[in-house]
């Protein structure tokens, strides 16, 4: 396919993005199924428009003076691919497959187009309907913070140190020039290239044989952050696809018990031949059978309970873009009473003396320092370890340094850490 047939294919599957309310994925998946001529690397190509489209969706708007399929590429081209009005006006020539030329108020909106009177959440490309829940957190940095959510994530690994150290890994993977992470002390760095692609894994042996684990850096300081110690009793509350699990497993050397559940046992399949991959021989996992009780026997028996909270996801928007203009206030909501269930169950599960381990991939306060005061006020006999103490108990005394300024805990951003923004707190019930 050539450039411009690419953009028109991009065109196309936004627009059913926008008209069928579809994920990008699914819409992206739809589309190759029904073009089968497109080659792998048309599909990438088209998903890299897609996406960088979608992390500039509200400035492209702006600058193009409409909130249309064709006008949010347009605008992303000129500021995700520096494309100048003439380059842009190429790729639109209405020939074969090409889009439609370029307008008369186009051509004058991609010379004269600026952001200079735009508003925080266009400028930081937000929704607006979260503005406040931004500026709340963000203050003067809303914007900056903003448009960090809104860059290409970089590719993180973390070494399993049950096979592995950080430096062998380094080795191993010298040939995709990983680099050692800043903060996590497992952690690889691989920059993405300019087609917004990060290296083939599955190919590489390092990763095969379970060395390493694809894992953002802030999921393993958030592992690293729960404090778990080899040989404790420890619940993941949580488990998704098993990630913190398979940390946690490395950190406690595969002493002790882990206990893997989630309230939907789908989520759980794919854990299953990442701990055989690892090695990790110290993980039960535990699906959900109907309406038995399969923690009855974990009440007040955990030394540590790790509930990664479900989320309004806003920490990760790098990673997925198109989430952040599909997530809703009725969403934050759902969210919140989840977090409240969890919060419940988790609770129940963690002995006298035991810990509980508070962590979402989210940067607003309601999910974060809010649920948490909201849980304290109820359960006095939790107390918040202090941010300094829970990084020098990682290990990572320099943590201390993302304290959050609105409750206990520690909190991640990529225009603070570098990392998917992350918030993470530790009580301990007494």
């Amino acid at each position: 396919m050539t450039p411009s047939a690419r953009l028109s294919a991009a065109i196309e599957i936004l627009d059913v993005m926008e008209t069928q309310h579809r994920p990008a994925s699914l819409a992206l998946k739809d589309w190759g199924q029904s073009h089968r001529f497109a080659g792998s690397g048309d599909r990438a190509a088209i998903g890299t428009l897609i996406f960088d489209a979608m992390r500039r969706r509200a400035s492209s708007a702006w600058i193009m003076g409409e909130e249309t399929p064709r006008a949010i590429l347009l605008g992303a081209l000129r500021q995700t691919r520096g494309l100048d009005c003439e380059a842009i006006a190429m790729l639109c020539n209405g020939e074969k497959h090409a889009p439609a030329p370029l307008s008369q108020a186009e051509h004058k909106r991609l010379v004269e187009g600026s952001l200079d009177d735009a508003p925080a959440h266009v400028r930081g490309n937000y929704p607006q309907w979260l503005a406040a829940s931004f500026e709340a957190v963000f203050g003067d940095r809303v914007v900056e913070a903003g448009q960090a959510l809104s860059e290409r994530a970089p590719v993180d690994l973390r070494a399993n140190t049950l096979k592995t150290t950080q430096d062998q890994a380094l080795k191993q993977l010298a040939h995709l020039n990983p680099e050692a992470t800043k903060l996590s002390p497992w952690g690889l760095r691989i920059a993405v290239g300019p087609d917004g692609r990060g290296p083939a894994l599955q190919a590489e042996p390092a990763y095969v044989k379970g060395l390493v684990e694809v894992q953002d850096e802030g999921s393993q300081l958030a592992a690293l952050l729960a404090g778990a110690e080899a040989g404790q009793q420890v619940l993941d509350l949580c488990a998704g696809g098993g990630g913190k699990s398979l940390a946690l497993a490395a950190i406690m050397e595969n002493k002790g018990q882990i206990f893997a559940t989630d309230s939907d046992g789908r989520r759980l399949t794919p854990s299953i031949p990442r701990l055989e991959r690892a090695g990790a021989r110290n993980v039960q996992i535990r699906a959900p059978r109907g309406k038995a009780d399969i923690l009855s026997d974990l009440r007040n028996h955990c030394d540590l309970v790790l509930v990664d909270a479900p989320c309004t996801g806003t920490g990760s928007w790098r990673r997925n873009p198109d989430a952040k203009w599909r997530t809703r206030v009725s969403a934050l909501e759902l969210r919140l009473n989840e977090q409240r269930e969890v919060f419940e169950t988790a609770a129940s599960c963690v002995k006298k003396g035991g810990a509980l381990a508070y962590v979402t991939c989210s940067v607003l306060r309601e999910e974060n320092e809010d649920q948490v005061a909201q849980f304290l006020e109820k359960h006095g006999q939790f107390l918040p370890r202090d941010a300094a103490h829970m990084a020098r108990k990682a290990g990572v005394p320099d943590l201390a340094e993302h304290a959050s300024k609105f409750g206990p805990g520690i909190r991640l951003a990529p225009h603070t850490s570098g990392t998917d923004g992350f918030y993470v707190t530790v009580l301990v019930r007494s």
